[in-house]
């Protein structure tokens, strides 16, 4: 696939200049930062040191005083609490979170994870009557609950309330819950937006604690979870969240909580994990529980506090993630077949591809692949309890959602983000779904969306690439959406020792520039060009510069995201 090499544009030099003197760095990095809209030593330092001070007052969230207010009455009056979320990574790691923290104080709780096959997303009628049933009074409803206005209507009629607490875009009518903790309220002045769902979770055991003396010691211990979140629901590494991820990625690699250390096991890894390595290492294997079996199984894990259990819980989950890339292989294999068998379809602006007989628990991962093919907005369909329910990805700069909304007239429900979302829709409406978002896609997304894009961050010299410079990089880290991994482009370098096809179709090399060390490559999915990558013939290159850890040894390596020879 053809892709844009997108330079960003320059920044003003004599800043540039200024913020590297104070800072005693490299200018590159200090445009770095620039873009990053940092300009003076002061916020630099907030960036290079997040600390647990920079987090802000959770009772600065609307709705804050009321949560508490109302967890504090129900224990005082013995009512039994149910913690409830839902069935992905931020919804299990925020369950865990909030139940583990109030189970320290109060035992009169459970939780509950709705079944991804018989309930679906969010709220459900079956959740309530269980409340109800069984005699609970509050439900704390994590990482979903902001659109369930009929939902919770159907609670107060039963006795239950709730405590909302959610990280996605309201609709234009709240639920009539009791407290609703969710940044992206139009009337809540927290100053940052885009906490995850158990961050959200977070914020709220942090005031419980300061309302109740109780030390940030006994809040912070669950920092772990909350990093997990971050990397795996794919949210802004910025501000708050930042801290956040730092945080709890240093205990992960140096204290995590039993179950997340027993999964770091499993998986293959002990320590120096990044936030790469918690969305393909923890993220895919916590996900499988639901997506393969039940939930409730990675609540169990992450909840766990003895080691047996841990253990037991971690290994069956790994096997329940090997069953899901078989899925994951299949239905891809047999998606891609659909589309490059079909000239309409390799025509269209956008994919949706509906097969009743795909399994529910992979069709997002599905989704993610064709769009890493196609590159187009992309919606994959399947059966599920007598509707059709699908998983929605997007590409650089388009919004999904507001593209659902195009279609809603044709949709039972749909919720999410700008560049991933769940929709359910009648089984007699998927022919007419699809010819209308392939309408709306088509008025609204730009041409150059429907290029994937390489963003470069500067131009470097390679001899530029020694010590000081790579460890100040490093502490740009985490890296992730908004935040991303900085991009630089090299002209006129060669082949230096060696470039071999690994794997299917990968290229390992070494490359070298005029004056500079020799560097280890790697590119992924370029095995095209290795046929050119000959010894002293000059190429342009486009990489991030990371640290390769193999049986526990660290190395520079340039991940090589682009290769242009000179016509």
């Amino acid at each position: 696939m053809n892709k844009r090499w997108a330079v960003l544009p320059d920044v003003d030099q004599d800043e540039v200049k200024n913020l590297a003197a104070a800072l005693n760095i490299d200018p590159i990095l200090s445009t770095l930062l620039i873009h990053r809209g940092i300009k003076d030593f002061d916020e630099a330092k907030l960036f290079f040191r997040p600390d647990e001070r920079h987090l802000h007052d959770p009772f600065l969230m609307a709705g804050m005083e009321q949560a508490v207010l109302r967890i504090e009455a129900a224990m005082e009056a013995g009512e039994k609490i149910l913690i409830y979320g839902d069935y992905d990574v931020d919804g299990t790691t925020a369950v865990s979170l909030v139940y583990s923290f109030f189970k320290k104080y109060y035992d009169n709780l459970e939780y509950y994870i709705p079944d991804r096959y018989l309930e679906g997303y969010g709220i459900s009628t079956k959740g309530i009557d269980y409340a109800a049933d069984n005699n609970f009074k509050l439900i704390i409803a994590l990482d979903c609950g902001i659109k369930s206005v009929d939902k919770i209507a159907y609670a107060n009629t039963k006795g239950v309330d709730f405590i909302i607490c959610d990280h996605h875009l309201p609709g234009e009518e709240l639920p009539a819950a009791v407290a609703i903790l969710d940044p992206k309220q139009a009337h809540c002045e927290y100053p940052f937006k885009e906490l995850s769902g158990c961050g959200i979770g977070f914020k709220l055991i942090q005031a419980y604690a300061e309302k109740n003396d109780i030390p940030f010691s006994e809040v912070n211990c669950y920092l772990d979870l909350v990093a997990i979140s971050i990397a795996c629901d794919i949210v802004h590494i910025t501000g708050e969240n930042r801290v956040l991820a730092h945080l709890g990625l240093a205990k992960i690699n140096s204290n995590p909580c039993m179950g997340v250390k027993t999964l770091m096991e499993v998986a293959g890894r002990g320590t120096f994990y990044t936030i790469s390595d918690v969305v393909f290492l923890l993220g895919p294997r916590i996900n499988a529980a639901g997506r393969i079996d039940d939930a409730k199984h990675a609540v169990e894990l992450l909840i766990a506090a003895e080691e047996h259990i841990a253990k037991d819980k971690s290994e069956m989950i790994n096997v329940r993630n090997t069953e899901r890339k078989g899925h994951d292989v299949s239905i891809t294999d047999e998606a891609l077949g659909m589309i490059d068998n079909d000239d309409a379809l390799i025509a269209r602006k956008s994919t949706v591809l509906f097969n009743e007989n795909w399994h529910k628990g992979v069709i997002g991962i599905v989704a993610s692949r064709l769009t890493e093919k196609y590159y187009r907005p992309t919606i994959v369909l399947t059966r599920s309890n007598g509707h059709v329910a699908g998983s929605a990805r997007s590409v650089l700069g388009y919004d999904l959602y507001e593209a659902l909304c195009g279609c809603s007239d044709l949709l039972i429900q749909f919720g999410g983000h700008r560049y991933a979302a769940g929709l359910t829709m009648l089984p007699e409406n998927v022919e007419a779904f699809s010819a209308k978002f392939e309408e709306v896609v088509s008025a609204t997304i730009k041409p150059e969306q429907l290029i994937q894009q390489i963003q470069i961050d500067a131009e470097l010299r390679l001899s530029q690439v020694e010590p000081k410079f790579f460890r100040i990089l490093n502490q740009f880290a985490p890296f992730g959406p908004e935040n991303m991994a900085p991009v630089f482009i090299s002209k006129n370098v060669y082949v230096s020792g060696y470039a071999n096809m690994v794997g299917a179709n990968h290229i390992k090399m070494t490359v070298m520039q005029e004056d500079s060390a020799m560097f280890d490559c790697i590119a992924f999915n370029q095995g095209e060009h290795l046929p050119q990558l000959l010894k002293n013939i000059p190429f342009d290159m486009c990489y991030t510069i990371e640290e390769n850890v193999w049986k526990e040894k660290r190395t520079i390596q340039l991940n090589v995201k682009g290769i242009r020879f000179s016509d």
